[in-house]
């Protein structure tokens, strides 16, 4: 072998030396180098970052504000419907006294508001009546208002101002001219043809002493520009409810600009005082130049581009926002010296590691060339040697201290190393095959797993799908032309496609329920999809992990039939129906659209019901609800609330035709009669409709107000329809009140007896009266039956009413008698009373204690209350007639009774009704009517009494055709007790 030369070991360490220069070197300038970037790369993302906090934080904090200010003018525009509503029933017709003041003004004051007129030629009927009405409608008005604004007011063109609260109207001076004010001129008709609301420019009020902005809304009654409604906002409250910021914005600065770019200021800032009244706000002082300039530049520039501009001043961090309805912006701000402060002691401890590291590793390079390098190079023919043999193994190293030694022991360090190598290699070998097995048993498992699993590539496109999947959707075409997982979903489930990407993308996992379809059946399935990684953590698969959950979703849908739906019909029930319609209400609020609310039950269900039976009442049920069903849109719902109770919430409806056509279509289905069994039934509805949110924007008012209106459709004649307007709710609160009333009455006996004389027509002699209840309340007013009777009916109170009328008509008779006026007394009964099983037991007592003599007198039925159940009828009449009273028809001719009835009923008398006599004699068919009446009478033996009869012609047409019994104001209207003394009428003994 050829021997080995050696480099000196001077020239070694000299050129050792020199490497290992060059490597410290490199390395510190590749160190500084790395800091520098490294520091430059978090001040911009440092940047960055608080960029986008500013900006998040000023469109939340502009949007809060935007929608609080949207709620307001809301509110405000629903007070000044409420104010035109009130304001067009002003009474012009009384001007009472007032009080003037010292300074000529007209003032006065309540617990809730304040009114002031100028002086006193402005004090006019109508400002009275604007004082007396707009003082009972701020009563209500001014608390409600006053929770969201510091002050409400109605200013109208006649210099009459009501406030809330009172400071306002009590301070003002007498001479103030109102249509000059920010509050007053911007809506005057002349400036604001389209009467839309309006937030006046920021002023200074020197009343209160506060700066503020006002919203004004125009008031017209009759097309009549009659005043403004305002609603003012402090300032102050606006710049103290500015947030104040934390955290990662602890330095930022908010303030608040209008679109002529003054500044407005923040919440810190100080605001000027003691100007003028209506002082327009023109900036303040205290924000640098730069923001100034800002500020007019973003107002400029959103006028002519209709865009905010955020990239206006580079040595900040800023974001302004607009905010709605007023032309304000908002701006959230801080400097990037300030914000860069911060990372001072970062990047030089940053910096420093970086030295020091450098420098460590400097140093161990050094190190290992000066220990190691130079002592290699002088046994490198003897490495090749041994490297050419493969016999590492069979070195022969020595241990000296010089060179050779040292290149010696580190070869053989090197040998070994190798051969450790060698061995992990062997045993990385042997992993990976157990591994292969491991993954065959996972891939039989996976085939034969009684779930789906579905392996996509990273763009979701199938690359394997196992044997339960493919049986199911029949989708093995699916995994042959690798198409996307969104393949799988049935059509309805094709807009989740973006969702799951979108979801893979932010969070790199997604899971729901989802419906598949391919060939096969539909099958609602659990899926889960999760990311498969590569080694170097890159995403190169999905794995989609499916449990089948059909039977749980048909359970769900079954629970929600039960929960939701009637079982009878297959309508909504009223659970589900509550729920549409409080979505529906807040769509509304939205503006998204209106809808209308129809209610309505089956006229004469009843009936059918009791007469049929309830098996045929079921079956009417699911006939009516089919019929309405296929009269409906997609969009709308029906549903049943109970019994023969529906109700439908009409989707955007734009106006009362549009519910009426659909009204009368609902009305149409049921045209056609409807087979029950061996029996064919006639139908009908009565609908009461109501819209929202015109009429209410409240659920329980809404109902409320269809309610109304169905029973008034009822009123009016059943199967039709009818709208809901404010005089039905007027009308159902009167009720309320008068029942409230009447039951007072009742405790405290506040009713009395007014008693209409019968004549006999042949030698005009009294034979008797008609006893007619009146209510006199304490302030001595007369209410009339017609105002009460009503409601005592469908309340019940006509009972106890009833009884009382027969105690004190029978003690009016036995007083009559002992004085040896022999009359007679007719007592008209209610429905209810003489449905009333105890009756007969009651006037049997009464007759028996005040000792009348029962054949003088009578008790008068209409026709309508012997129909429907005759046989009851026709017993309690018998049971009436057995105690001695005679029996009379009131109102004959105006029911539906047949003759055949009529025969079979134990009555004495028929009253013919004043619809029939107040015509003659202009009309010939009512002549013809009454004379049919009256023959018809007196060939049944029946006395005949005709009503209302009020001129001689009627009196001469009667006797005539021989009734001679006869009531009406041509003889006397009906009198107290003690006015009968005054009639000039002798009394038949």
């Amino acid at each position: 072998m050829k021997e080995i030369s050696f480099i000196k070991p001077q020239g070694m360490d000299s050129l050792g030396r020199k490497l290992a220069l060059v490597v410290f070197i490199v390395i510190m300038v590749t160190g500084l180098t790395a800091g520098y970037l490294v520091t430059v790369y978090q001040e911009q993302v440092l940047l960055n970052l608080q960029q986008d906090a500013i900006k998040l934080n000023t469109l939340r904090y502009s949007s809060h504000l935007t929608a609080s200010l949207i709620e307001k003018q809301k509110k405000a525009l629903v007070a000044n419907k409420i104010v035109e509503r009130a304001l067009s029933k002003v009474k012009l017709d009384a001007k009472p006294d007032i009080a003037v003041a010292a300074d000529g003004t007209i003032r006065a004051q309540d617990e809730y508001s304040a009114a002031f007129i100028e002086n006193t030629s402005f004090y006019t009927r109508r400002t009275a009546g604007l004082m007396e009405q707009t003082g009972l409608l701020w009563q209500q008005l001014g608390p409600l208002m006053t929770e969201d604004f510091y002050n409400y007011y109605f200013i109208s063109k006649d210099r009459f101002m009501r406030s809330s609260p009172v400071s306002w109207a009590l301070e003002i001076n007498a001479d103030h001219g109102f249509d000059v004010e920010q509050f007053f001129r911007p809506v005057m008709p002349e400036n604001n043809p389209e009467r839309i609301a309006k937030w006046t420019e920021l002023y200074f009020d020197s009343i209160i002493k506060q700066w503020l902005i006002s919203l004004v809304v125009p008031v017209y009654v009759d097309d009549e520009f009659i005043g403004v409604t305002g609603a003012d906002m402090l300032l102050q409250d606006i710049l103290d409810n500015l947030p104040v910021l934390q955290n990662k914005l602890q330095n930022g600065q908010v303030f608040l600009f209008d679109g002529k770019g003054q500044i407005i200021g923040d919440r810190y800032q100080r605001l000027p005082t003691g100007l003028a009244m209506s002082t327009l706000f023109t900036g303040v002082d205290g924000m640098t130049p730069a923001l100034k300039s800002y500020a007019k530049q973003v107002a400029l520039q959103t006028k002519e581009k209709g865009i905010v501009p955020n990239n206006l001043l580079p040595e900040l961090l800023i974001y302004t926002a607009a905010i709605g309805p007023i032309d304000w912006h908002l701006s959230i701000y801080i400097s990037k010296d300030e914000v860069l402060a911060r990372l001072t002691d970062d990047r030089l401890g940053l910096i420093s590691v970086f030295i020091v590291v450098a420098l460590l590793v400097s140093l161990i390079i050094l190190l290992i060339i000066y220990q190691m390098v130079l002592k290699r190079l002088s046994r490198l023919t003897s490495v090749i040697y041994t490297f050419s043999r493969g016999e590492l193994s069979q070195i022969e190293l020595d241990d000296k201290s010089d060179e050779i030694g040292v290149l010696n022991r580190t070869f053989k360090s090197m040998a070994e190393k190798i051969s450790t190598l060698l061995i992990g290699l062997n045993a990385k070998v042997t992993e990976k095959e157990l591994a292969e097995q491991s993954t065959r048993k996972l891939s039989k498992a996976v085939s034969f797993l009684s779930s789906g699993i579905v392996i996509t590539d990273s763009n979701l496109k199938i690359e394997y799908i196992n044997p339960f999947l493919i049986h199911i959707l029949n989708c093995q075409m699916a995994l042959d032309n690798k198409q996307y997982l969104s393949e799988l979903f049935a059509k309805e489930m094709h807009h989740l496609h973006e969702e799951i990407a979108y979801a893979l993308t932010e969070r790199q996992h997604w899971r729901g329920d989802i419906l598949l379809h391919y060939f096969g059946e539909k099958c609602w399935m659990s899926l889960a999809i999760a990311p498969i990684r590569d080694d170097k953590g890159v995403i190169s698969n999905y794995v989609c992990a499916m449990q089948d959950i059909s039977f749980i979703k048909q359970s769900q849908i079954e629970m929600e039939q039960l929960a939701y739906y009637d079982v009878l019909t297959g309508l909504a029930n009223r659970c589900y129906f509550r729920e549409q319609l409080r979505k529906a209400i807040a769509m509304s609020q939205r503006g998204y659209y209106n809808f209308a609310l129809l209610y309505f039950d089956l006229d004469e269900f009843k009936r059918i019901n009791d007469t049929l039976g309830h098996d045929a009442g079921d079956e009417l049920l699911k006939e009516v609800s089919r019929r309405l069903t296929s009269r409906l849109r997609a969009e709308d719902t029906i549903a049943r609330l109970g019994g023969d109770e529906f109700a439908v919430i009409l989707a955007a409806i734009t106006d009362r035709n549009q519910a009426s056509i659909i009204a009368r279509s609902l009305q149409q289905a049921f045209a056609e009669p409807v087979k029950l069994g061996q029996h064919e039934v006639s139908i009908s509805a009565s609908i009461g409709i109501t819209i929202a949110p015109e009429d209410a924007a409240n659920e329980e008012l809404l109902l409320k107000h269809a309610d109304l209106a169905m029973y008034e459709a009822k009123a009016r004649g059943r199967n039709t329809f009818h709208f809901f307007s404010p005089d039905l709710n007027e009308a159902a609160e009167e009720r309320l009140l008068i029942e409230n009333q009447l039951r007072e009455a009742i405790k405290h006996n506040q009713f009395i007896l007014y008693y209409q004389p019968k004549m006999d027509l042949r030698d005009n002699c009294l034979v008797g009266y008609e006893a007619l209840i009146r209510w006199l309340r304490p302030d001595n007013t007369l209410v009339p039956p017609i105002r009460f009777i009503g409601v005592a009916e469908s309340t019940g109170l006509i009972v106890q009413i009833g009884e009382w009328i027969i105690w004190e008509a029978c003690r009016f008779l036995a007083r009559q008698h002992s004085k040896g006026h022999l009359v007679t007394l007719a007592i008209n009964l209610s429905v209810r009373q003489f449905k009333d099983q105890s009756l007969p037991e009651v006037v049997e007592r009464i007759i028996q204690r005040t000792g009348v003599d029962a054949k003088y007198l009578s008790f008068e039925i209409t026709e309508s209350m012997l129909m429907g159940d005759t046989d009851a009828a026709i017993s309690q009449l018998n049971q009436l007639k057995r105690l001695g009273v005679s029996l009379s028809i009131d109102d004959f001719g105006t029911g539906y009774s047949s003759l055949s009835y009529l025969k079979r009923f134990p009555v004495d008398e028929l009253k013919i009704d004043r619809s029939f006599v107040c015509d003659i004699p202009d009309n010939r068919n009512d002549m013809n009517i009454v004379a049919a009446i009256i023959a018809m009478a007196q060939k049944m033996n029946l006395q005949v009494v005709a009503e209302g009869v009020e001129t001689a012609e009627q009196v001469e047409f009667l006797r005539k055709n021989a009734c001679y019994y006869v009531q009406g104001y041509y003889f006397s209207m009906p009198l107290a007790e003690q006015e009968l003394a005054c009639l000039n009428f002798a009394i038949k003994q």
